[in-house]
């Protein structure tokens, strides 16, 4: 018996056997084509384009009625990738130029898109890499002749592998759960895991090379941890959580449509964090009140091309339609000059957390961000929406994004269109100047987000995707505390909202802390909205206020987690 860590994504314990899925990235031959077999070989490339094109048609075609709303999204935007210059043409011209075969033409270029997608700091961007990698082998697979993995046969079992296509995923009907080498929490794989309510975990390195096809597991998607060959001891302990989870998550039902106030009748916003337009409906199935950060990232990336201010325009009003009339908060464009549309031409900056990302890269490139503001803008007059501007450090950003606005405003009432002239616009707290500077902000804007992930990395100098300092990454360092106290605290004097729209909203175990902070607003991955509204109906503001007050005087970090653990006793014990 021996245990194996890695990312939980959630969907709880489940108990089965292995089914270890062959690596999607095998060895790849290389070598020359004669000139007049060239022709040849590019048909051959194209025939396998075609072939995988038809195989994402068929599955989206097919989709149960059930099946999650990202599927068909997560289709598409594989689908696009086949049609993507930077891979297709640039493999015809490997072809083509150099001579070399179709399976090293296309997996040396999408090696090389990967690798520029790796080397950029948003970790939701990052992963995109790996679905340029996911597509490629799927392409690879067409090209060898060779069929794929025997999804349906068989009993319900765990799938381990070093990677798993939302495509393959999705057509794996005996999915018990999945055991994941690669990717992180904002990896499509995971997304997709997430909104099906399979357990999974992710990142862990090496599982599908130590596992055994048809070895008993043990997965806890809850907590990362797979157990791998158990004893009896651990498989009678792991069927007890079991049944307690299930029993768990039926009463956590019962919460969808009960507002979230606490015992001393605090009212608490929860609203959903979404990267998609079609995840709107399932927030707001889950009980979310709004969207509190709608990731616009998607509409940019993949493409060489700028979208249309119709598009973008068409993507927030689904965005709305879904949520119903409740409020959509739309987070302006937050990618960086290394992430310019163009990857093949573009300078990769030596330290991208540090360079012209976000709202920087934005101001940079006025006409890109109109066309952008213009679209928010329009949504506008279909509902509530609320208009955000990431990584803000400085007093001349927010004058020139103020300015940027009102000429958009201008714009777009000069064409008769329908907007909210006052629709309100918030700006993040992402790096430690701002929160330390937040009398500024709230001045200036509407409302505040605090985004704790960058705030986290920012403050301690750590980025928690490079394993040899992630041990460091600590959401509860003294430091940190206090700056997100600090800005609600500011915000809650001027009387603007503020928002926690980071990982941190969505942890449980950090509720009540924030709570005692003042915040009473919560914006996380719908998955997580009743595990903290089960944490607001059992808590008393006006008691851990006392209790938090007490710890944030504290630098010591061992004092900080004992305080923490009286926090999530219950409310009513003494501290």
């Amino acid at each position: 018996m021996f245990s194996l860590h890695g990312t939980a994504i959630g969907g709880g314990i489940v108990i089965g056997r292995a089914r270890v899925l062959e690596s999607r990235r095998f060895d790849v031959a290389r070598y020359h084509v004669q000139p007049e077999r060239q022709p040849g070989e590019v048909a051959r490339l194209e025939a396998a384009l075609r072939d995988v094109k038809g195989e994402l048609g068929t599955l989206a075609e097919h989709l149960p009625d059930d099946a999650p709303h990202e599927a068909r999204a997560l289709l598409e935007v594989h689908a696009m990738i086949l049609d993507d210059p930077l891979l297709v043409d640039a493999a015809r011209s490997q072809i083509l130029d150099h001579g070399w075969n179709a399976e090293w033409a296309l997996a040396s270029q999408a090696d090389a898109l990967a690798h520029q997608f790796e080397e950029l700091d948003d970790i939701y961007l990052r992963e995109r890499g790996r679905d340029v990698q996911q597509v490629a082998d799927r392409v690879l697979k067409s090209l060898s002749g060779s069929g794929g993995w025997p999804l349906a046969r068989g009993e319900p079992a765990i799938f381990v592998a070093a990677d798993i296509a939302p495509g393959d995923m999705l057509a794996l009907k005996s999915a018990l759960g999945f055991a994941i080498d690669l990717g992180g929490t904002t990896s499509h794989t995971a997304i997709l895991a997430r909104s099906m309510n399979v357990p999974a975990v992710v990142g862990l390195a090496c599982g599908s090379e130590l596992i055994r096809d048809d070895e008993w597991i043990i997965l806890d998607g809850d907590n990362g941890v797979l157990i791998v060959a158990p004893d009896e001891a651990i498989l009678a302990e792991y069927r007890n959580r079991q049944a307690a989870m299930r029993l768990e998550r039926e009463k956590l039902k019962r919460l969808i449509h009960v507002p979230a106030t606490t015992l001393d009748g605090v009212s608490i916003q929860l609203h959903a964090n979404i990267e998609l337009p079609e995840e709107a409906e399932q927030a707001r199935e889950a009980g979310a009140a709004g969207v509190g950060l709608f990731r616009s990232e998607f509409l940019f990336m993949g493409r060489r091309d700028l979208p249309s201010e119709d598009e973008q325009f068409e993507a927030y009003r689904l965005a709305l339609k879904g949520m119903g009339g409740a409020p959509v908060t739309i987070r302006t464009l937050d990618i960086g000059a290394d992430k310019a549309l163009d990857p093949s031409v573009a300078p990769t900056a030596a330290n991208p957390a540090l360079g012209q990302r976000a709202i920087r890269y934005c101001l940079a490139e006025p006409e890109m961000f109109l066309v952008q503001l213009r679209a928010i803008l329009r949504a506008s007059g279909c509902g509530p929406v609320r208009l955000l501007i990431p990584m803000l450090a400085h007093s001349h950003e927010i004058d020139q994004t103020l300015r940027l606005i009102e000429q958009a405003r201008a714009q777009v009432q000069a064409r008769g269109q329908p907007f909210d002239p006052a629709m309100p616009v918030g700006g993040m707290i992402e790096v430690p100047a701002a929160a330390l500077s937040v009398n500024l902000f709230v001045r200036r804007l509407d409302f505040l987000s605090i985004g704790t992930n960058d705030l986290i990395q920012y403050t301690l100098a750590i980025d928690r995707t490079d394993h040899t300092v992630a041990a460091l990454y600590d959401p509860f360092h003294p430091a940190v505390l206090r700056l997100i106290s600090m800005t609600i605290r500011a915000g809650r004097r001027a009387g603007k909202p503020v928002a926690v729209c980071g990982e941190l909203a969505g942890d449980p175990m950090a509720t009540r802390l924030l709570l005692g902070m003042g915040l009473s607003e919560f914006s996380m991955h719908p998955a997580s909205l009743l595990l903290v509204k089960r944490e607001i109906l059992l808590s008393d503001v006006g008691q851990l206020s006392h209790k938090v007050s007490r710890l944030l005087n504290t630098d010591d970090p061992v004092r900080v987690q004992a305080g923490l653990a009286r926090l999530r006793l219950d409310p009513h014990r003494p501290a």
